[in-house]
């Protein structure tokens, strides 16, 4: 869109320089430099816009009013008296300008060439052709500027997506009308300050990211409030989410946060490497160790497969999510039709099922993995495992869809514009699935009450349609709502959209895999400890097993009777 702008205010230059009968055109000039600014995310005045008319300042002020009274432009104001604003384009005015953008890109397509027919405007079944054609317009600042003492306070992740938030920094404080104030943390140290940040009188933040498989334990004790409390959920347009995505957000039927990002794992793997090796893109656990294996020279530096193995927390992750591409949960889950039944997991009616012929299976299989790994997989972790993809030492790596900017967008990595996305390939007894992460906002429960309103108002914009469009745009590659997965401009900046897009049309997009239980960040860590040891030869497998269900148990025993 500001492509179409700075073309359009450039030939208007050319035109009214070329012709002595042009004359400018103040709507048109007032609208150009208008959304130009909104889009540098710079303010502007009614001094500002009247100067770019490039007419009398009487004319230009009447123009100006005209566009204020047709709805075009909306008024905020700037200081307490009200005898101030900032004009910015409205809703209608953004929305004619995305139009005519499409319309002066497709003429220009048509007349010069350069148009490209796709899979998505030919697909009339599905309706392509229209979504082809619906763009989401930029984010809209807010009608009333925020009015919080200090800004909106936040504690996120330090992961791609949120460090793309941080350096949109200037744009959102110009649509929420406030400083915006940032701290960003590695996984285990974000859920010890969430953890800590509740246990204050009053919360140090205003939003925190919460893990999928924290939100039911945040829930349990306190850390967290309950969106339906405070807020019309409905403004949110639940709808648009993922369902995997949505419903993860969920404990005892109740949201208590908003997608921020659904980055399901999925296998990453060579399209050329294959390509030349003459293989199909592996869908089973078998044609993964036979591709893997293929792969592996680890004398020319190359080896077969990186996955999450570090001690802990990662190791932990990669056996919960193993066990379920074997066809089992951690957890003694009752069946359904997507899987695994979630709903009602806040009645505590579950037990860990580690220990089981499926979790050998599982643990055989991670074994194996082993041998056509890097030799220091054992500290890989979740960057770790896609550096080395992304340097083309590896053939093949699971990881988060939020890591891709790591070969996505470097031109010189070997994986740039060769990488295919597959969910992950399943045991004898398992099926397709993607294992859904990522991330919600929520709001702590000990908020003060006094901020609550503008604390919602913000939560809405930074995760709409509008905000989650920009941080695509600006690198990140998580999209939670199917609008944004859809949308053509989003489409063309990587495959993985489509391919995310499709799983959940599948119901491949799971949550189950890590269940949100309370206990669920203490399991994953003893599952990451005792893994590891078995990797490293210390244990057998079965022992491996045993330890981690004896563990387990005993973990869950003390928790019901804390409870009782």
């Amino acid at each position: 869109m500001l492509q179409i702008v700075s073309f359009l205010d450039d030939f208007a230059d050319e035109l009214e320089g070329s012709i002595e009968l042009f004359a400018p055109n103040p709507y048109f000039r007032m609208a150009l430099h208008l959304i130009r600014r909104h889009l540098e995310a710079k303010t502007v005045t009614p001094t500002s816009l009247i100067g770019a008319s490039r007419v009398p300042y009487a004319t230009a002020n009447r123009r100006l009013r005209e566009m204020v009274d047709a709805g075009l432009i909306d008024q905020r104001p700037r200081t307490k008296s009200g005898k101030s604003f900032s004009m910015h384009p409205s809703e209608k005015l953004l929305e004619q300008w995305m139009q005519l953008a499409g319309r002066v890109k497709r003429l220009a397509e048509g007349r010069f060439g350069g148009r490209e027919h796709t899979a998505d405007t030919s697909d009339y079944f599905y309706g392509g052709s229209y979504m082809s054609r619906r763009s989401i317009p930029p984010l809209q600042v807010l009608p009333e500027p925020l009015k919080v003492s200090g800004g909106i306070r936040m504690l996120v992740h330090a992961d791609p997506t949120f460090m793309v938030m941080d350096n949109l920094k200037r744009q959102f404080e110009q649509v929420v009308g406030t400083r915006i104030h940032q701290r960003a943390f590695s996984i285990d140290r974000l859920r010890e300050e969430a953890v800590r940040n509740a246990e204050r009188k009053t919360s140090r933040y205003d939003i925190i990211a919460v893990d999928l498989p924290w939100v039911g334990g945040f829930a349990e004790h306190g850390v967290l409030m309950p969106l339906d409390e405070v807020m019309d959920v409905a403004r949110l347009d639940p709808a648009d989410f993922h369902t995997a995505g949505w419903k993860a957000a969920h404990w005892n039927g109740r949201p208590y946060g908003v997608p921020a990002q659904t980055t399901p794992e999925l296998l990453f793997y060579r399209k050329d490497l294959f390509a030349e090796a003459g293989l199909e893109p592996p869908t089973t656990t078998d044609a993964l160790l036979s591709a893997a294996a293929a792969f592996h020279l680890p004398r020319q530096g190359r080896y077969g497969i990186t996955w999450n193995a570090a001690r802990g927390t990662a190791l932990g992750h990669t056996v919960l999510m193993t066990m379920a591409d074997f066809g089992q949960p951690v957890l003694n889950l009752p069946e359904n039709a997507g899987g695994f039944e979630t709903d009602h997991l806040a009645g505590r009616g579950y037990w860990p099922t580690i220990d089981t012929e499926t979790g050998l299976r599982a643990a055989e299989f991670l074994m194996a993995l082993l041998k056509y790994s890097p030799p220091d997989i054992l500290s890989m972790s979740w960057y770790e495992r896609v550096r080395p993809y992304a340097a083309g030492q590896v053939a093949m790596a699971y990881g988060y869809t939020l890591l891709a900017p790591y070969f996505e967008l470097d031109p010189s990595s070997p994986a740039y514009g060769n990488t295919g996305y597959l969910p992950h390939p399943h045991g004898p007894m398992g099926r397709p699935l993607a294992p859904v992460g990522g991330y919600v906002l929520g709001i702590p429960a000990n908020l003060p009450e006094e901020r609550l309103d503008d604390v919602i108002e913000a939560l809405i914009a930074f995760t709409s349609p509008q905000a989650q469009k920009l941080y695509v745009q600006n690198g990140s590659r998580t999209a939670p709502r199917y609008s944004v997965g859809a949308d053509p401009e989003v489409r063309r900046l990587s495959s993985i959209f489509q391919a995310v897009d499709q799983l959940s049309w599948r119901d491949e997009l799971q949550f189950w895999p890590r269940p949100p239980v309370p206990e669920i960040c203490d399991i994953i860590q003893i599952c990451g400890e005792e893994f590891h040891d078995m990797l490293r030869g210390i244990l057998t497998p079965r022992a491996a097993l045993r330890q981690a269900q004896n563990r387990a148990e005993a973990l869950m025993q003390r928790t019901r009777d804390d409870v009782t």
